[in-house]
């Protein structure tokens, strides 16, 4: 089915792959590619072929949730289908983590931990923030609002990876001043087009996606900041 106005897309998943999984469900090849993509991912990150098991518990699982999803998901409930995925997703990963290092893993060969957390959390807020923020804020995107032809395409989507990540480094490197710099400044650029445009419903639209933003980036940092420091 179509998603309608959201913006299904990660890392290593094309919209065309999305829409191809669900236009033809369980006879699309893109979700057994998306699968080997994930199954792929795990002897690159461990650099060994004796990791087979993980590799096929996690590629199984992923394929059924995925299936499930594909099988069951409408336009009624495909927001919260969305999350329940991804929270399907995390805690399989979290279980078969479990039961095969009862929960320890030997990561000694990415060499700094600390330093694989914090690109981790950079990577968080790029991609996946915003599809997280599009499923949750979809709801009030105000109707009629076509993108303006001076406008670059995408341009929103790439200014939000932008300023998320730079507040992940200021709240990092404890400098939290600038982060207010650049809510000011921000709220400077928009206020001109939100004065012209005299629309309420856009201006608040703006406002819950700021703020959201700026929170996830915030949250994100701070608990990773506990976790290294």
């Amino acid at each position: 089915m179509n998603t309608g106005p959201f913006n299904w897309r990660f890392l290593l998943q094309p919209n065309s792959w999305v829409k191809d999984k669900e236009r033809n469900k369980l006879k699309s090849g893109k979700l057994y590619l998306h699968v080997v993509v994930h199954v792929v991912l795990i002897f690159v990150v461990f650099l060994s072929f004796n990791v087979w098991k993980v590799a096929l518990s996690i590629g199984v699982i992923h394929l059924i949730i995925d299936a499930c999803k594909a099988l069951f998901q409408t336009k009624k409930n495909a927001r919260i289908l969305f999350f329940v995925d991804q929270i399907l997703h995390f805690t399989s990963i979290v279980l078969i983590w479990h039961l095969f290092y009862k929960g320890n893993l030997d990561i000694s060969f990415l060499n700094n931990t600390n330093t694989w957390i914090v690109i981790s959390g950079a990577l968080f807020l790029s991609m996946p923030t915003s599809i997280v923020m599009r499923v949750i804020i979809a709801k009030w995107i105000p109707a009629n609002q076509p993108e303006s032809p001076q406008s670059l395409q995408n341009a929103g989507k790439y200014i939000g990876i932008l300023e998320r990540v730079l507040i992940f480094l200021f709240v990092l490197t404890n400098h939290f001043e600038a982060v207010g710099f650049l809510l000011a400044a921000k709220s400077i650029f928009r206020f001109g087009d939100l004065k012209e445009a005299h629309d309420i419903k856009l201006t608040e639209y703006v406002l819950i996606g700021t703020l959201l933003s700026f929170g996830i980036a915030i949250a994100t940092a701070m608990l990773i900041l506990q976790y290294i420091s």
